[in-house]
């Protein structure tokens, strides 16, 4: 099948199905009500073929005289109702509140002018009236439901009142009794299949309405729950400030107590005492830059295999002994934005690793059609069942400290403001968390 083909049949199946229906939505009450109203848009289709075949069988293989010239004008209004319909989903205007209550009145106004020019209250297919009060308790609101239902009342009593009787002849009373009994056990099918068919797809719709707002809240939730992380963190950076300046000085001036400066092991000693600290001072400068960037505007530019390579060389640097393996085929050098979020969400996995494994930690990066996929794998015991299905949620951690979970739940938070995903799997003898993440959310050009 070419690719043309490919295309128009995504497309014809996007609007079956309604997905593409909320493309031009206002959200997501818009959105349901737009594929709700796609439905009706199905049915009417349904309807105008299905009359077409109906009152041609009838006219012509049963004998009944119709009057096919208003017959087929009621069903030339109800394409192009149908067209202005489909005109008006692409409109960016919310639908009204009584657009879907209009587009069922017109329905069943259109089925009561059939029936008026076939037989009046007689035709079996009166039927029909239910589906329009089935669909109408499903997609309204009560007091428009109950309209409806007056509304088609009316149009029965009217049918009555006004009775226009089809006369068949040639036939028997038999014989016309046993077409009515025919008709309405087609007129009931047709119900019962309609109904299962269209009901079960806009119940479908607001499952997916509903699902849709309860991963809005969790996501919410979720951005609350690291905007009080990243105030806490900054105030700490703060408040960390100066006892660490002052345990700097306290140790420079140690340097210089004879008993200390004579002695090799407490010279050493103090050193590293002193490069800890330099740490600490570093990553608390580091968490009070990343606080500020956004407000400052002032953004660190590099490449993606600088990047990566930088991400790399920092975490060596600090876990002198950690068997890392790096493999990477990044030649790309366009100027990205250098992100210390990510950054450290990297260092959060492989910390993890590490504390997983211990023996052989290995990390690659690679690009392909416009995505960077960063793996990170270890050959420790995998993930627990109960961690894989909550991945990326906070305080999801089996190191059983309090507090802890928290970097893979921030990494994917990350991921997700760049429109990328993380995944976690268990291998055999090890486990593995991939990245991935499209290469422009990082360009300079994106940003700028």
């Amino acid at each position: 099948m070419t690719p043309t083909a490919n295309l128009v049949l995504s497309g014809v199946s996007g609007w079956l199905s309604g997905a593409r229906a909320a493309e031009n939505a206002n959200g997501p009450a818009d959105a349901i009500a737009r594929q709700n109203m796609l439905q009706l848009i199905h049915l009417r289709w349904i309807a105008v073929a299905g009359q077409v075949v109906t009152i041609l069988v009838v006219h012509f293989s049963f004998g009944f005289p119709l009057p096919l010239a208003a017959m087929m004008l009621v069903l030339l209004a109800l394409v192009v109702l149908n067209l202005l319909s489909l005109l008006r989903l692409k409109r960016v205007e919310p639908l009204g509140r009584y657009e879907l209550f209009a587009a069922l009145a017109i329905d069943a106004l259109a089925l009561t002018i059939q029936l008026y020019f076939s037989g009046g209250a007689t035709n079996p297919f009166t039927t029909l009236y239910l589906l329009h009060v089935i669909l109408g308790a499903v997609l309204l609101e009560a007091r428009a439901t109950w309209a409806i239902v007056a509304l088609i009342s009316f149009f029965f009593v009217a049918l009555i009142g006004f009775n226009r009787p089809i006369i068949a002849p040639g036939l028997s009373d038999r014989a016309f009794f046993e077409l009515y009994i025919m008709g309405m056990l087609v007129g009931l099918l047709l119900d019962a299949v309609l109904l299962v068919t269209f009901v079960g797809r806009i119940n479908t719709n607001l499952r997916s309405h509903d699902a849709r707002l309860a991963e809005l809240r969790q996501r919410e939730a979720e951005e609350a729950h690291i905007i009080r992380m990243g105030l806490l963190a900054s105030g700490a950076a703060h408040e960390l400030g100066t006892p660490l300046a002052t345990l700097d000085v306290i140790l420079g001036d140690w340097r210089r107590v004879p008993a200390i400066a004579s002695n090799a092991e407490l010279a050493q000693e103090l050193e590293d005492m002193r490069g800890e600290v330099r740490r600490c001072k570093a990553i608390v400068t580091g968490v009070l830059l990343s606080a500020g960037e956004a407000r400052s505007g002032e953004v660190r530019v590099s490449t993606l295999r600088g990047f990566m390579d930088e991400v790399v060389a920092e975490w060596r640097a600090s876990r002198a002994d950690a068997p890392l393996l790096y493999e990477t085929d990044l030649r790309d050098a366009t100027p990205i934005i250098a992100e210390s979020t990510l950054k450290q969400g990297i260092h959060n996995i492989l910390d993890n690793a590490l504390e997983a494994s211990g023996s052989a930690l290995r990390l690659s990066a690679a690009t392909r059609d416009g995505w960077i996929r960063i793996v990170v794998e270890d050959d420790g015991p995998g993930f627990t069942s109960e961690a894989l299905a909550d991945f990326g949620k906070p305080y999801n951690s089996t190191k059983g400290r309090a507090g802890s979970g928290l970097g893979l739940f921030l990494l994917v938070n990350v991921l997700r403001k760049l429109g990328g995903v993380a995944e976690a799997e268990n291998l055999v003898g090890g486990a593995r968390v991939s990245i991935r993440l499209p290469v422009a959310m990082l360009e300079v050009a994106r940003h700028g």
